[in-house]
């Protein structure tokens, strides 16, 4: 009898692909999709840890990283739910299905987010911080903040520094000193959440989802290397310092942050110089029930006041909460101030 024999099972489909710009793209002028300045490359959808490279899953001196990095979920902060972590490494992108992984894959994701050895380049990570600190256990370290980068470069460069004057990552994109590329698409998807808070949720993933994760991390390094290129060496540190302090800002603990790794020390070179500033540090300010209206004041007046007065960031948990807490960033002494000026807001009349 003559055997049959079958057809081979089909070739697995080609990896998606990613367009990224390259770091020697003119800094001049607006990319575009086409450009000769992009370059392709695949994106991956992680659900193990051994579909990630083991550079990463095993940081070490010898192989020092740089990757973006992002989080997608559906109300991210502590009580939050975590979906997606996105991974931006020069030749790929790796999106973490967290909803399909699991803490498997985060726990293997764990050295390198806490690792010295590998800087996370990520706007705005104060949330992100506290979904990773809660739900996984997970202390982000050595963060290159490109929101603090920006505002620091502002002021390295001369700007007067405005209260609350935070780049969104949509302005960041359209500068044209750091990218020139419009992300219309980022507002649609924040109608979407607004319609459907579970968007992140939804499996498997759709092309839409798999589109806007990847577009919020493929041009963080070649942001951070703009960046890199206009720090000096005293503004640099000040960006990782606060960046560390980003991290810690939502993530209370009852141990004043014993237990994270340490904050960037002032590196040898720059410790023997008249300019070095001074460190900064966080202050949690315990408001009294009943008192944060207060502190607010009238469509937000006081607490406006005592930005204008003093060089520190202030910063209050909102409806994600930690509530009755007012999180502020600084120099030792403009921290004071603030803390003064605050609490005299309280003050009964």
């Amino acid at each position: 009898m003559e055997s049959i024999e079958s057809d081979p099972p089909p070739p697995p489909p080609p990896p998606r692909q990613a367009q990224i710009p390259l770091p020697s793209a003119t800094s001049g002028g607006s990319f575009s999709e086409n450009s000769a300045n992009f370059t392709s490359v695949p994106i991956h959808i992680i659900t193990e840890p051994s579909q990630l490279p083991i550079e990463f899953l095993e940081p070490s001196p010898q192989k020092q990283l740089v990757i973006g990095l992002d989080c997608e979920g559906v109300d991210l902060c502590r009580n939050g739910t975590l979906c997606i972590m996105q991974l931006a490494f020069a030749d790929a992108i790796y999106l973490v299905d967290v909803i399909e992984g699991g803490v498997k894959v985060m726990e293997a994701c764990k050295p390198a987010l806490e690792s010295s050895y590998v800087t996370k380049v990520i706007h705005d990570c104060k949330r992100d911080s506290e979904a990773l600190y809660f739900q996984f256990g997970i202390k982000l370290n050595n963060v290159l903040d490109t929101q603090i980068a920006y505002s620091i470069i502002e002021e390295q460069e001369g700007k007067n520094r405005v209260p609350d004057d935070y780049i969104s990552f949509v302005g960041l994109l359209a500068d044209p000193r750091y990218c020139g590329m419009s992300y219309p698409e980022k507002e649609e998807v924040r109608v979407l959440l607004r319609q459907d808070p579970s968007f992140w949720t939804r499996r498997p993933l759709s092309e839409m989802m798999i589109r806007t994760a990847t577009d919020d991390v493929r041009f963080l390094l070649y942001i951070y290397k703009k960046m890199i290129d206009k720090l000096t060496d005293v503004s640099l540190w000040r960006v990782f310092i606060r960046g560390a302090l980003y991290c810690h800002c939502f993530c209370l603990n009852n141990n004043n942050f014993a237990d994270w790794p340490p904050l960037p020390p002032i590196p040898d070179d720059l410790a023997g110089e008249d300019s070095v500033p001074q460190g900064e540090i966080l202050s949690v300010l315990d408001v009294p029930p009943g008192k944060m209206g207060r502190v607010i004041g009238k469509r937000g007046a006081s607490i406006m006041s005592v930005k204008q007065s003093c060089n520190a960031e202030i910063h209050m948990g909102g409806n994600k909460g930690p509530p009755d807490r007012v999180f502020i960033i600084g120099s030792v002494k403009e921290v004071r101030k603030a803390e003064a000026l605050i609490r005299g807001t309280m003050m009964d009349i």
